[in-house]
């Protein structure tokens, strides 16, 4: 099978991948993917509608139902394997495809390599381990044996944003070939290259086809159509709440399990005994890594009071001396945001912050002097004197903007900090194992960090409370997202 992927990125065409074969969309229509650094053509991309989205899960369905309902644990768990070596050997493809796609500094995707190969081979190895139990008798009448088997959910429907191609999807076709299901996999209409690649490894590390089909397209015309299938099972979305909530109506159909990690607005909380030179570019770079756009940033920064001005003036410093560029520079910190429409978006919600009474400390504009002009760059921004109903304070603004606001006792800061919808992720700094282990139980979040972020491991579930969503993506708890569970009874006498 010849790939579509093997040309250079230079505005030729590339097709999406069902039941193993490279197609165009039915339609014949295409859109364009550009590197948002720069603002020339990538690519040209099929323009998937429905009756794609059809194929793709009729494919999806004959796989499930075919060769691949006969693979065992120790094999599921081989072929993950090969999909980890294979993509650790062109990891330098996957990392380049990421940077210019969607304008991931080459450092930061190159970084990524540990979290995807490791997160592949934990997957693997849970392929063998995942069981189900035995029952003790407890019926009223004869003996019996009870047992509970965990099965393939069935066709899972993957919709993915454009913020971290690579690690997204891992995250949602690892543990459909750790647990036996077949995948339709929707990337964002801003990135679509790198899945497209990864599904082009896969298909070489030996997935049978069908298993693995990648859609492209928008979220109206494909995403909608593959939430609302009716032959598809589940279905898994990380993106922003509002589509996730649009998904979960879409589900009602034939009532598909959902899991959904959707937005975030999440508190980093510095006490007064915090270590300042590990906490400033920890908490900058909980806000600038991925120039903001991350569904965990720690944009609501509560400073204790008698540190704040040093902290923030520590901060506004970092923020000052951050190199950005264009992501393929391999001195760039602070890459390009995704689409002019993104940047605009952000530079909206500077100038709300400055209307409503927040204080600039660094940043505040866009950059486009010399070679950034074609591009889609924002400097990082600190805001101090922010309070909490400020609409920066509020809202998730996915660029790299911090809000600074002073708090003067743990009871109050608890109370703002749980003060929104969303519980994804906080941040806690301080040298007291006791405060530490006081505020993370009380934080109404899925992750709570300690004097880090962004520790992210294969082996820990994540995900949301409220409205950042439900159901967990890594752990062992991901696996069962895939499976189902069966309960078996024999009457023995």
């Amino acid at each position: 099978m010849s790939s579509s992927l093997l040309r250079p990125l230079d505005g030729s065409h590339r097709q999406m991948f069902i039941g193993g074969a490279w197609v165009d969309a039915l339609s014949g229509e295409v859109f364009e993917t550009r590197n948002p650094a720069t603002g020339e053509l990538l690519a040209t991309v099929p323009a998937g509608s429905a009756a794609d989205v059809d194929r793709a899960v009729k494919a999806a369905r004959k796989a499930l139902e075919g060769p691949w309902s006969r693979f065992k644990p120790a094999a599921r768990q081989a072929l993950l394997l090969k999909v980890a070596e294979l993509f650790e050997q062109r990891w330098e493809e996957i990392a380049l495809s990421d940077t210019l796609d969607m304008g991931m500094p080459i450092t930061r995707s190159r970084a990524n390599r540990h979290r995807a190969l490791g997160t592949l081979r934990f997957y693997a190895g849970m392929a063998t381990a995942l069981h189900g139990e035995t029952i003790s008798d407890s019926l009223p009448v004869g003996e019996h044996f009870a047992f509970t088997r965990k099965e393939p959910v069935g066709v899972v429907g993957a919709i993915i944003p454009w913020n971290g191609p690579t690690a997204s999807t891992i995250w949602k076709i690892g543990p459909a070939l750790a647990t036996g299901c077949a995948v339709v996999l929707k990337p964002s209409e801003e990135a679509p290259l790198t899945p497209l690649l990864l599904a082009e490894i896969m298909a070489e590390a030996g997935v049978p086809e069908g298993v693995v089909n990648v859609v492209t397209g928008t979220g109206q015309a494909a995403g909608a159509p593959l939430a609302e299938h009716p032959d598809v099972d589940k279905v898994v979305f990380t993106g922003s709440t509002a589509t996730g909530q649009s998904i979960l109506r879409a589900s009602a159909g034939n009532l598909k399990r959902v899991s959904l990690e959707l937005g975030g607005k999440s508190p980093v909380i510095l006490c007064a005994d915090a270590d300042l030179e590990r906490a400033v570019p920890v908490a900058a770079m909980a806000v600038f890594g991925n120039s903001g756009q991350i569904c965990i940033a720690g944009s609501r920064l509560f400073v204790a009071r008698e540190i704040h001005d040093e902290f923030v003036g520590r901060l506004a410093k970092f923020a000052e001396g951050l190199r950005v560029g264009r992501g393929i520079d391999p001195e760039t910190e602070i890459g390009p945001l995704i689409s002019r429409r993104q940047m605009e978006r952000v530079l909206g919600y500077l100038d709300k912050g400055r209307a409503e009474g927040a204080r600039l400390e660094a940043g505040g504009g866009r950059l486009s002097e010399g070679g950034l002009a074609a591009g889609n760059f924002i400097q990082p921004t600190v805001f101090a004197g922010v309070a909490d109903e400020m609409t920066i304070a509020r809202e998730e603004i996915f660029g790299p903007v911090i809000s600074a606001m002073p708090f003067d006792d743990l009871e109050e800061v608890v109370a703002r900090a749980n003060a929104t919808p969303y519980g994804l992720a906080a941040g806690i700094f301080t040298r007291d194992l006791s405060t530490a282990h006081r505020l993370a139980a009380r934080i109404k979040a899925g992750s709570v960090w300690v004097n880090t972020y962004h520790a992210i491991d294969p082996a820990l579930p994540f995900g949301g409370y409220k409205m950042s969503g439900f159901g967990r993506e890594g752990g062992v708890d991901h696996l069962y997202e895939y499976l189902n569970t069966k309960s078996v009874v024999i009457r023995l006498d």
